[in-house]
């Protein structure tokens, strides 16, 4: 596909990387001309430097035949007008803006028809709120994704020692769970066989792995299962016991995220917001119902000890900076905080960070790269969601045609031809949620639900769901 990017921003460089990585055409445009050189000398991207906006500018950028372009500057106005200038001038076929103000979201015929003609949305601080939400509601999980219209549930745990299948192989699962029946779908596991280069100490190496019943669970791994939403919790607790409700909440940032999440979670959880801003905190008391609102520093161990941070059961550090964010949630970890999540930019940052101090890193990039992934895939998916820092993708796609146009239609699941990396995990069919045994054959219009532990094979499980010559 050729795409246009608008805005060289850490949103718009980390949708440019993982677009061009696709063997997308794209081109990049900005004011910032370090930040396309950058783009231009290190990732090898076409850039424009002009005004996102400007006709001449998305014309010197190709948008005469572009087939997407992506509006991600920090400016909602920006983002609108240049959709609506590629819409009149040239009719780009896929048009998608990224809107952070709700005043604009939530009037909802402004992007319907001809009026803005933006196709999708995309609000990365509604989807990190949402994302956030999920992990607290499933405590001991480091990610939760629904799928088919929230009918199948993949959830990503730590082993903890000691908890029913610390030690067992995966076989006995199923006598754990009784008729309840779930896809242990993927694995990762931390190594120390690879030393680290020029040193003498030994690194932890991750590897993925794609399970069978003779798979031995040990405590630390990462692993990823698939089922019925219902049924979430019961498996999650055969490898995370220590289930403990969650009831206290803390907020460090009272920006677009940390208001988001606060008003969705007031009238469950006891919530308490710090934020430095006297102005800012103002504005949230009035906005917020339920909510503690408290002005200060998250990383001032005096307000930690008077807010009693002890005694939260999550701590999320959720302000626009990096650095702040990872040493307010490892102090709050060390005085106490059970659970502590931490939203960081850099992609370096939470390599560093993950699986230390902090039990979960909140990348915004790959929560909005999977959003936007979905309309750039190929065949019939519905879904993308990126995993494990944009090394894994899970996905659904939609099983079209019949066994003549078809790789997968008439065809059980031991037969179909998977890469080595993919495991399919549920599959639905209508209202009917399946766990994929080998003995399944796949009817059309199923929806198939996967995880591909190397993205290098993305497109051969892209190429499944396209159909023949003759499939109307």
């Amino acid at each position: 596909m050729k795409i246009i990017v608008l805005g060289a921003g850490r949103v718009g460089q980390s949708v440019a990387r993982s677009l061009a990585a696709e063997q997308n055409d794209l081109v990049v445009v900005d004011t910032d001309e370090e930040s396309l050189k950058h783009l231009e000398e290190v990732e090898e991207l076409q850039t424009v430097v002009g005004y996102a906006s400007h006709p001449e500018v998305l014309r010197e950028a190709g948008a005469e035949d572009a087939d997407m372009i992506i509006a991600a500057t920090d400016s909602d106005e920006t983002n609108i007008v240049a959709i609506q200038i590629a819409y009149s001038l040239y009719r780009t076929p896929q048009k998608i803006a990224r809107i952070r103000s709700a005043e604009y979201v939530r009037e909802q015929n402004l992007f319907k028809n001809d009026n803005i003609p933006i196709d999708t949305i995309i609000s990365p601080e509604q989807l990190i709120t949402d994302h956030v939400e999920r992990i607290i509601e499933h405590p001991g999980a480091l990610q939760v994704i629904d799928f088919a219209d929230s009918k199948v549930r993949l959830v990503g745990v730590r082993v903890q020692a000691k908890a029913p299948m610390d030690g067992w192989p995966l076989s006995h699962l199923q006598q754990l769970l009784g008729k309840l029946d779930t896809r242990v779908v993927a694995i990762y596991r931390g190594s120390k066989d690879e030393e680290d280069s020029g040193a003498d100490e030994k690194v932890v190496v991750e590897k993925s792995i794609i399970p069978d019943g003779r798979t031995i669970i040990h405590a630390e791994d990462v692993i990823f299962f698939m089922g019925r939403r219902r049924d979430t919790a019961k498996v999650k607790a055969q490898f995370y016991h220590d289930e403990v409700p969650c009831r206290r909440i803390m907020i460090a940032g009272g920006g677009n995220i940390g208001l988001l999440l606060a008003r969705k979670l007031e009238d469950r959880y006891a919530v308490k917001i710090v934020e430095m801003d006297p102005d800012r905190s103002m504005y949230l008391a009035s906005m917020l119902e339920e909510t503690s609102v408290h002005t200060g520093d998250a990383a001032d161990i005096e307000l930690m000890k008077k807010e009693y941070i002890e005694a939260m059961d999550v701590y999320c550090a959720l302000t626009n900076d990096d650095e702040a964010n990872i040493l307010s949630a490892m102090l709050a970890k060390k005085r106490g905080a059970r659970k502590v999540m931490s939203l960081i930019n850099r992609p370096a940052y939470v390599d560093l960070i993950e699986d230390g101090m902090i039990d979960v890193a909140i990348s915004p990039q790959q929560i909005t790269i999977g959003a936007l992934l979905t309309l750039t895939r190929q065949g019939d998916v519905v879904a993308v969601h990126s995993l494990r820092r944009g090394s894994a993708e899970a996905l659904e796609g939609v099983a079209k045609g019949d066994s003549q146009t078809s790789q997968l239609v008439g065809r059980y699941v031991s037969d179909l031809n998977l890469p080595e990396s993919a495991s399919i995990g549920v599959v639905v069919r209508g209202d009917k949620v399946m766990i994929a045994h080998h003995d399944l054959m796949i009817e059309s219009e199923d929806h198939l639900i996967l995880l591909i532990t190397d993205k290098r094979d993305i497109h051969a499980v892209e190429k499944l769901f396209q159909v023949g010559f003759g499939f109307v």
